[in-house]
């Protein structure tokens, strides 16, 4: 395995050579020199630093070369420099005592891209294998965060340069294993796919898969890796397929037998082309599954999810046992992974419940909002009544609500409506989820929107606020889409909640029972109008217009108009607690209305309440809207 000196990498270029180097550094400028490394390693990511660098070179022996003016060439200000010839004497810096364990060991204690572009650079020379593990150390780091590109400062690091430099020129003489893992982490950092490096590396790896004799595992690195650079598409992973069909099982390791999984994952229209080969995977599978980690756990589940694999119930039901046990140690995203799966196979298992019921209850407000719904969709799928997570993902919505989108909300609330519970904290928990409909209504899918009021009717919880809404042409026409017709479930459900607001709202009780009575005194429907807004933004019960004889006229009618009479029709809900003492909003309402000129007439419930005949609820309405008459007109 050749031994490359990381700071000679820099130079290896057309005029520059380690072999003069002082002669190099005495004939061309600062600026030349930093211009000829920019033109070489520019294309793999982004240009070097356009300050004046400096580096200082080290000869195999150890020898120093600085330049005239006393600054170090080719190295960045404030970057790590080599340190003095006697520094090198200490075993941990002394090139000849550097084993790949002792440079694991003190790679794998770093905790940033930073430490160990660092500690690399106090390196005089680095095997191609060890640079090949910096720079997937470098790669782990910078992902722990999710999938991001690799920042500008580690890009522009001169250390970083020199593995890139020192890996291409001497791709071709390095081990399977390394290449195909430094092309692994290269992929993953987001590397340009058209880079004379990648380049480089993918027409050294397909050289060498064309002649064969690659091992299982660099077959499934470089597998992923070709889907990430190439797409699922690529010609060459149908090679690396079938040369994986071609190796027996039992010398996978349950790495590449996940990595496998993954593979075919994303070649999802191939599923039925590849089926054979995926049971033999399922099969064998069975006795590698207590040996995963959580994380290829969850990746196995995903896998047979889209891979629409139903028929490898054992294997499931293996993996759903072995599961419970990792539960706490899932990450978010592994554990919506876990759960799609128990969704998605329809399975049930009473020790995974319990250990769910047990994390969610200790750790809900740490969950994500996609694994707080997904936890309630498992809930409600399989009518699973536990009361610790629902009353826990309750809390979590009070504290968070702001973080769920409107599906979340719809997945969270829905369970609590079909499994009929109400948590300790149900009026905040409704009253936090009212705020967020009110003033974020027209953001939520009309679907969407009716379910979750449906939901809330299921456990008394009346969204009386929302029944003029959503029984308004406008959202009605939005409900049906491009339909000819409304979906049955719509049509049930704005039926339900229809009949939850005759039978259960007492407002609109009260009020369904004053229109009846106001039809049989006026004679129709059309002398009278309901939840008017005024131009002053209060909202009149019923509005009722009448000339200047008195006469009443149609509600459609805008000329002629001298009298407006506004009906407060006052249920309990605008009262005391049981006293006829009205509230100060409502009391403001009517001052302000008769101070715009209405005629304010007060409909309280507990005036109807008394009335036992239809026929005495026309008189009394009669009484309250022509006191001074013996008969209506219109």
């Amino acid at each position: 395995m050749a031994l490359i000196t990381l700071r000679r990498n820099l130079c290896h270029l057309s005029d520059f050579r380690i072999h003069g180097a002082l002669a190099a550094l005495k004939n061309h400028p600062v600026n030349h020199v930093h211009k000829i490394a920019e033109e070489r390693l520019s294309p793999w990511f982004c240009p070097l630093p356009s300050e004046p660098v400096r580096v200082r070179f080290h000869h195999a022996c150890g020898q120093k070369f600085h330049s005239e003016n006393g600054n170090d060439l080719l190295h960045p200000a404030g970057e790590p420099v080599l340190p003095p010839a006697h520094d090198w004497d200490r075993p941990e810096l002394n090139p000849s005592r550097v084993d790949e364990q002792t440079f694991y060991e003190r790679l794998n204690h770093l905790t940033s891209s930073e430490e160990v572009l660092s500690f690399v650079s106090t390196l005089q020379a680095l095997p191609d294998t060890l640079a090949a593990g910096a720079l997937q150390r470098i790669c782990d780091m910078e992902r722990k965060d999710g999938d991001q590109k690799l920042p500008k400062e580690i890009l522009k690091n001169s250390v970083f340069q020199a593995l890139c430099v020192q890996l291409e020129q001497e791709s071709s003489s390095l081990p399977d294993t390394v290449l195909v893992t430094a092309l692994q982490a290269l992929t993953l950092l987001h590397a340009d796919p058209q880079s004379s490096l990648l380049l480089n590396l993918v027409a050294e790896c397909q050289r060498r898969l064309q002649r064969g004799g690659l091992e299982v595992h660099s077959l499934c690195i470089l597998g992923e890796s070709l889907i990430k650079l190439q797409g699922p598409g690529c010609a060459t992973l149908e090679l690396i397929i079938c040369q994986l069909q071609g190796e027996k099982l039992e010398e996978f390791t349950p790495e590449d037998i996940v990595t496998l999984y993954r593979i075919l994952q994303a070649c999802t229209v191939k599923v039925d082309q590849h089926q054979a080969f995926l049971n033999r995977i399922n099969t064998f599978s069975l006795s590698v599954v207590y040996s995963l980690s959580p994380t290829l756990m969850s990746q196995m589940l995903s896998a047979l999810v889209v891979l629409d694999q139903t028929q490898a119930l054992p294997l499931f039901i293996k993996l759903g046992k072995s599961v419970v046990k990792h539960i706490p140690h899932f990450t978010n995203e592994e554990l919506r992974k876990v759960l799609e799966a128990f969704i998605y196979f329809g399975h049930n298992d009473r020790f995974f419940t319990k250990a769910l019921e047990q994390h969610v209850a200790s750790a809900c407000l740490t969950l994500g909002p996609d694994v707080v719904s997904k936890v309630m969709e498992y809930c409600s799928r399989k009518r699973i009544l536990s009361k610790p997570i629902l009353d826990a993902v309750a809390e979590t919505f009070i504290c968070q609500s702001e973080k769920f989108s409107p599906h979340q909300i719809s997945e969270l609330i829905e369970p609590f409506g079909k499994l009929n519970y109400l948590p300790p904290n149900a009026s905040t928990l409704f009253r936090k989820l009212e705020n967020m409909l009110l003033t974020h209504f027209h953001y939520f899918p009309p679907k969407t929107l009716l379910k979750i009021l449906h939901s809330c009717s299921l456990i008394e919880c009346h969204p009386v606020n929302f029944m003029a809404k959503i029984f308004s042409p406008h959202f009605l026409q939005k409900l049906q889409g491009e339909e000819l017709y409304l979906d049955r479930l719509s049509l049930a459900q704005l039926t339900q909640l229809f009949l939850t607001s005759v039978l259960e709202c007492p407002f609109y009780k009260l009020f369904r029972s004053v229109k009846t009575g106001l039809i049989d005194l006026l004679g129709a429907r059309l002398y009278f109008a309901s939840k008017v807004l005024t131009p002053y933004c209060y909202t009149i019960d019923v509005e009722i217009k009448l000339d200047e004889e008195g006469l009443v006229l149609p509600s459609a009618v805008h000329e002629d108009v001298h009298k407006r009479v506004a009906l407060c029709i006052d249920d309990p809900k605008r009262f005391s607690l049981n006293s006829k003492h009205l509230l100060g909003k409502e009391a403001i309402k009517q001052r302000h209305l008769r101070l715009l000129g209405y005629q304010v007439v007060q409909i309280p419930y507990y005036e109807i309440e008394v009335l036992k005949s239809r026929g005495e609820l026309v008189e009394y309405l009669q009484r309250k809207l022509f006191p001074q008459s013996t008969g209506v007109c219109w």
